[in-house]
C-alpha cells in the first residue's frame, strides 16, 4: 500500500447552508446547521486513508471530548494516531463554515491546539516520516513544525507536498523544501506577487514560485481545473463536470489523493486525474470529511466519464 505521513491540523466543523452568503453586518437566517469532523490536515489523511492509503498523522488536539471525538473517528478508519498528540493548554480547533446554495463558502478557524504544535512535540513521532513515501503539510499548524517536517522528509527522500493554506509568507528556503506545491488561485497570487484571474497569469505566478525554488507547482483553479507546471513543462487539466453543492474540504479531496497516487508511485500526469475526481466528488456532497469520496466511487466516477 502506498504510505502517507500527513502533519497537520485537526478541528471539529460547525457548517451553515444558507440560500446566500451573509454581507459585512448581515444576519442571513433560513439555514441548517451541520457538524463534521474537518481540519485540513485531518482531511487530508482521512481523504488519502479512503483512496487506499497506509496514512499516519502528526497534529495535535485539545485534551477534551472533540480531540478524543476526532482521535477515535481517525483512528476507527485505520489511520495512524499516535502522532496526534493532546494538550492541556488550547481547546481542540474549530471551523465555522458558510455554505451557499451555489457551494461557495466562507469559513473562520480559531485554531485552538493546532496552533500548540511544536517541534518538540512532533519529534517524537519522526519514524512515520522516515516510513512514508509521501509527506503531506499545509498552514494550519506553526510554521516551524512544517519546516521540520519538509526537512525531515527530503533527509528520508520521501516526496512532499505542501498545501499553502491558510495563505502566510513562506520564505525561500522553505519553498525549496516541497517537491509539489499546490496552491489555489488566490494563494499563488499571494505567494507570488502577481495577479491570477487567468491560465496565463497562474502560469507566471507557477514560474515565479518555481523561481523561488518549489519543485513543481500544481495551482488548483476551481471549475478551470488544475495548471502544473515544472522547470521543464507545463500543463492544464480541465475541471471534471459536477453541481456544486458544498465546496468545503475540496482542495483536502484533491491534496490527499494526490498524495496517494504519488506514493504509489505514479506519473503526476496519473495522479492528477484521481485528485481531480476526488475533488469534484467531493463537491457534490455538504461536509468536510463525510463527503470525502472511497476509491470505489472515483474509479467509478472516472469510468462513467470514459476512463477520463
Amino acid at each position: 500500500m502506498p504510505n502517507v505521513c500527513v502533519i497537520g491540523s485537526a478541528n471539529v466543523d460547525y457548517a451553515v447552508a444558507l440560500p446566500r452568503l451573509p454581507s459585512p453586518g448581515e444576519t442571513v437566517s433560513g439555514g441548517t446547521l451541520l457538524v463534521n469532523l474537518g481540519g485540513k490536515g485531518a482531511n487530508q489523511a482521512m481523504a488519502a486513508r479512503r483512496l487506499g492509503g497506509e496514512v499516519r498523522m502528526i497534529g495535535c488536539v485539545g485534551a477534551d471530548t472533540d480531540g478524543r471525538r476526532i482521535r477515535a473517528a481517525l483512528s476507527e478508519a485505520g489511520i495512524g494516531i499516535e502522532g496526534l498528540v493532546e494538550t492541556a493548554l488550547a481547546a481542540t480547533g474549530t471551523a465555522l463554515i458558510f455554505v451557499d446554495a451555489e457551494g461557495q463558502n466562507q469559513i473562520a478557524v480559531a485554531p485552538g491546539a493546532n496552533h500548540q504544535l511544536t517541534v518538540e512535540m512532533a519529534a517524537p513521532f519522526a519514524e512515520s516520516i522516515a516510513w512514508a513515501d509521501v509527506v503531506v503539510c499545509q498552514l494550519e499548524t506553526p510554521v516551524p513544525v512544517v519546516r521540520w517536517a519538509l526537512e525531515q522528509a527530503r533527509r528520508h527522500d520521501a516526496v512532499s507536498v505542501l498545501n499553502p493554506a491558510p495563505i502566510q509568507p513562506i520564505d525561500d528556503a522553505l519553498l525549496g523544501l516541497v517537491d509539489y506545491l499546490t496552491p489555489n488561485e488566490r494563494e499563488a497570487a499571494r505567494l507570488s506577487g502577481l495577479s491570477v484571474d487567468s491560465l496565463e497569469s497562474a502560469r507566471a505566478a507557477a514560474a515565479a514560485l518555481l523561481e523561488r525554488g518549489a519543485g513543481a507547482v500544481l495551482v488548483t483553479l476551481g471549475g478551470q481545473g488544475v495548471l502544473t507546471c515544472d522547470a521543464a513543462s507545463a500543463a492544464h487539466y480541465p475541471a471534471f463536470p459536477i453541481t456544486a453543492v458544498d465546496t468545503t474540504a475540496a482542495g483536502d479531496a484533491f491534496n490527499g489523493a494526490l498524495a496517494v497516487g504519488l506514493a504509489a508511485g505514479g506519473t503526476l500526469e496519473q495522479a492528477i486525474p484521481l485528485a481531480s475526481a476526488a475533488a469534484a466528488l467531493c463537491c457534490t456532497k455538504r461536509g468536510a470529511q463525510d463527503a470525502l469520496p472511497s476509491r470505489a466511487e472515483v474509479e467509478a466516477f472516472l469510468k462513467s466519464l470514459g476512463g477520463r
